[in-house]
């Protein structure tokens, strides 16, 4: 058996696509806009591990209540500098839920509310600020 590729339903692709690529750095693979069904698939995935994917898929015209995506858990990042990775975030817009005060371990989300990990590669930095100091907001 292999591992494919995990599913997330999306609001809106544009927003979604700039947290993922502009902002996580992500590619995308492929894409699939089906006229008939009225869907739109995107494959992303990571330059280090392209055959693992995450497929963002947007049904068109849907008013349906994704909820808070809490009953998903999360998706797990190893980054290569988690504090410039944090930085770049903010300025894009993304909140640092969870910072990386540890140097190790931070949480986002996505546009459509799901929760993302992003975990330091190798050892933890050492403390530094603005992180070290800087509280917790939300949920994640």
């Amino acid at each position: 058996m292999r591992y494919l590729h995990a599913m997330l339903r999306v609001r809106d692709l544009d927003a979604t696509l700039r947290f993922f690529c502009d902002g996580l750095g992500l590619r995308q693979m492929r894409r699939k806009d089906n006229e008939a069904g009225r869907f739109s698939l995107v494959f992303l995935a990571a330059s280090e591990n392209p055959e693992s994917e995450i497929e963002l898929t947007l049904n068109w015209g849907s008013e349906e209540d994704y909820g808070s995506a809490r009953n998903f858990g999360h998706l797990a990042f190893e980054v290569d500098d988690i504090y410039a990775l944090c930085t770049h975030l903010q300025a894009i817009g993304v909140a640092i839920l969870r910072p990386p005060r540890d140097g190790h371990m931070a949480f986002v989300r996505s546009p459509d509310l799901i929760s993302i990990e992003l975990l330091q590669k190798g050892a933890p930095l050492p403390p530094a600020e603005p992180w070290a100091s800087m509280p917790n907001s939300g949920s994640w």
